[in-house]
């Protein structure tokens, strides 16, 4: 029986942003955040979530800025790219006692297993955590999409959106120092409000499936453990207020 109390969520989908596992570095990995960011991380599986995991790789690579090459060509680049932050960020949980899969949507059976939907739920049925790389396994969807997409396949409970801000703001608060937090919001609004949450394809799935979402900062790699236990992070996105 876990020493903790018992978490809100009992499974999670977390998105987590290539560039946060840079840190202060901005680009490649720093091990410090990372190793800080896994530890949250591990606590919230001793507590007995289920945790999956969508990692980014803007870290590495980002397609979309490229002006040169193929869309569909640079977002198979930025897939890579997320497997070598999915393989690092499991390499730190392995080092702290969890117990991982990583799973990538396309096939390189030498450095990690095939998404399989069924053993996806099995490892998380067994208490591992789960890290998926590639995003969705296609071009032109971005891994919020991919997040999305395996939050409604394995029925998650809750997505969690670990971002370098603190939450859903009614404008960019780095250039508005006016801008409103929301504590509360709905999918709709996010939808008709446009709000850069995420890009509309991922916030559709999640409104169609009903997935409610908590938008929060990562600087306190803490708040991935209090988002799961229920306590007051960021802003929460759900069907409605």
């Amino acid at each position: 029986m876990s020493e903790f109390e018992a978490p809100k969520y009992k499974r999670v989908l977390l998105k987590l942003s290539g560039e946060a596992l840079a840190g202060s570095k901005e680009t490649g990995l720093d091990f410090p955040t990372v190793e800080k960011i896994c530890t949250s991380i591990k606590k919230t599986a001793d507590a007995g979530a289920q945790i999956g995991i969508v990692v980014g790789g803007g870290n590495f690579w980002r397609g979309r800025s490229s002006k040169s090459a193929d869309r569909a060509r640079a977002d198979h680049i930025g897939m890579l790219a997320t497997t070598m932050n999915a393989l690092a960020v499991a390499d730190v949980l392995e080092s702290l006692g969890c117990v991982v899969r990583v799973q990538t949507a396309i096939t390189m059976q030498q450095v990690a297993e095939p998404f399989i939907l069924g053993k996806a739920l099995r490892h998380l049925e067994k208490g591992r955590v789960v890290i998926f790389g590639c995003g969705t396994g296609n071009p032109f969807f971005s891994t919020d999409s991919a997040a999305s997409l395996r939050a409604a396949e394995l029925k998650a409970d809750i997505l969690l959106k670990a971002t370098m801000v603190d939450g859903i703001y009614d404008k960019d608060p780095k250039k508005f120092p006016d801008a409103v937090k929301y504590d509360v919001i709905t999918h709709h609004d996010i939808l008709v409000k446009r709000l850069q949450v995420m890009d509309s394809a991922a916030a559709a799935i999640c409104t169609e499936n009903n997935i409610p979402i908590i938008v929060f900062n990562l600087d306190n790699p803490d708040n991935i453990y209090d988002a799961v236990m229920g306590k007051n992070v960021g802003t929460l996105v759900t069907k409605h207020i």
